[in-house]
């Protein structure tokens, strides 16, 4: 009986695989053959891009760690109707790659702020946002008039929010979205909160509320006091920021923000398109709040009115939300989102000119296995059962808010499906925590080269400051060198297969 079991469940397991889909021409050897040759031929090809670069566009996936990839590459593949594995991503033709370290500086599992410091200011700063951390004698202060240099003062970019704050806002406490957040004390000491420090060129996310003063009516929401101003200093930062610029304009809407991007005299935008944070993207007014990829394209399309070039920041915030919640489905749908928003700015920008780098701040305690079925639902059941004879869904958490305190139900595919499930944790948590393992940086475009192996944080700063030959790095060796070869994007050769939002 010891060996007859595992043999029985192995040939159970082998029948269950011969039930995935495999289209038919995977079934021939010559199939997997070409596509190796080509994927090598596509690589042999690769030429580092020995150019200055003209603009640079970080994409920070909050909480996109690599499970949360492969899982998303799955998911928009069969959004797309197909199989899903063999279905690549936009960020898979990025032809470097390399693993960045998640220790924020000493404890597993980067937070948000902490994270977007290291890699928009390449130096440590924790616990604080874009500020060196301050000590009187064992005493904490609050650390204004500390900031730390990098790479968001020497370039435009764009809002409140932990990881967008940090390109531009110095803050110890994520949380001080406006003056009515923070403590008395602090204002006292001549702290300034987030959205005061808000003065980029183009800033597209959510956030209305902390702009303006207390009381003021939200122009979506105007009969809900919920949704109303909370600044207590009675300034409208809105009008503001319009102020001290020319061909500045201000939008609530995504007709708004159309109508900007198409006004060639526009140079500055500023589009809050909800009170607070923005809504997942499969809930959004999809008449109301534009796409995160609509939020780039327009960004983009005003940027590049900027001769000199542009640094452009843009996070998918809420794939951190969905996994915080414990639910798979709002994470990897936003995850969806931010990977058309990755291709939309590849299909508007030369690569030759532009520094595009794909990362994320942190992963999480996220996973799906089970030995799922080729074709299968990324959010479905297991092809077997568990040992207490009962479903179990190929994503689970190792903590958060799903953990069934009455004991484990037979879940079906129909219940897993539903976009507020949320997946089973091995540990009850009101909030799942996120984890500490290394996350991808992805790259391309000129001195994209330069992220490889295994990387701290910090060194993303470094490398967009010297692939723009800004400050540090002024002198750069490619500020003038001959005409830089050009990479041949792998996905061509492969078969065929500012933008904040609040956390």
């Amino acid at each position: 009986m010891q060996l007859l079991a595992p043999l029985s469940l192995c040939l159970g397991l082998w029948a269950g695989l011969d039930a995935a889909v495999i289209p038919a021409e995977e079934e021939k050897p010559s199939f997997w053959n070409n596509q190796a040759a080509a994927a090598i031929e596509a690589s042999y090809n690769i030429q580092p891009r020995m150019s200055k670069a003209k603009n640079l566009i970080l994409f920070l996936g909050d909480g996109f760690g690599i499970p949360t990839i492969t899982a998303t590459r799955i998911l928009k593949g069969q959004k797309q109707g197909k199989l899903g594995p063999e279905t690549p991503l936009a960020l898979d033709a990025f032809p470097y790659v390399a693993l960045s370290k998640g220790d924020a500086g000493g404890a597993a599992g980067t937070e948000a702020p902490w994270g977007c410091t290291y890699e928009l200011h390449g130096v440590p700063a924790r616990p604080t946002l874009a500020l060196r951390h301050v000590s009187d004698h064992g005493k904490e202060r609050w650390g204004w008039g500390n900031p730390l240099g990098g790479l968001c003062q020497a370039a435009p970019c764009p809002q409140p929010g932990a990881s967008p704050s940090g390109t531009y806002a110095h803050v110890v406490n994520r949380e001080w979205y406006a003056d009515a957040s923070m403590p008395t004390d602090a204002r006292r000491q001549g702290c300034k909160d987030i959205a005061w420090q808000l003065v980029h060129n183009v800033i597209l996310g959510g956030g209305r509320k902390y702009m303006t003063p207390e009381g003021t009516p939200d122009p979506e929401y105007p009969t809900y006091k919920s949704e109303n101003g909370i600044r207590q200093d009675g300034t409208n930062l809105i009008d503001t920021w319009l102020k001290a610029r020319t061909g500045a304009r201000y939008v609530w809407n995504k007709a708004g923000m159309l109508a900007a991007a198409a006004d060639p005299d526009v140079k500055y935008l500023m589009g809050l398109f909800e009170p607070a944070d923005m809504k997942y993207n499969l809930v959004r007014d999809t008449t109301l709040d534009p796409s995160l990829s609509e939020m780039v394209e327009a960004a983009i399309t005003i940027l590049s009115r900027n001769p000199s070039g542009f640094y452009l920041f843009v996070e998918g915030g809420r794939i951190d939300h969905g996994h915080h919640d414990g639910a798979a489905h709002k994470a990897l749908t936003e995850a969806v989102e931010f990977d058309w928003a990755i291709d939309r700015a590849g299909r508007l920008t030369d690569e030759a000119q532009t520094l595009t780098v794909v990362t994320a701040d942190h992963s999480h305690v996220f996973s799906f296995g089970g030995y799922t079925l080729r074709g299968s639902s990324i959010f479905g059941v297991a092809p077997s059962r568990a040992a207490d004879e009962k479903n179990y869904t190929s994503i689970l958490y190792g903590n958060g808010p799903g953990y069934p305190v009455a004991g484990r139900l037979d879940v079906d595919d129909d219940i897993a499906g539903q976009y507020d499930y949320r997946q089973q944790a091995a540990v009850p948590l009101s909030s799942e925590t996120h984890g500490g393992e290394d996350v991808a940086i992805l790259a391309k475009g000129p001195m994209a080269h330069l992220f490889h192996g295994v990387q701290e944080q910090t060194y993303v700063a470094h490398v967009m400051a010297y692939a723009a030959c800004i400050e540090p790095y002024a002198s750069c060796r490619q500020r003038n060198p001959a005409p830089g070869t050009r990479a041949t994007p792998l996905a061509l050769l492969l078969p065929t297969l500012l933008l904040p939002l609040f956390h």
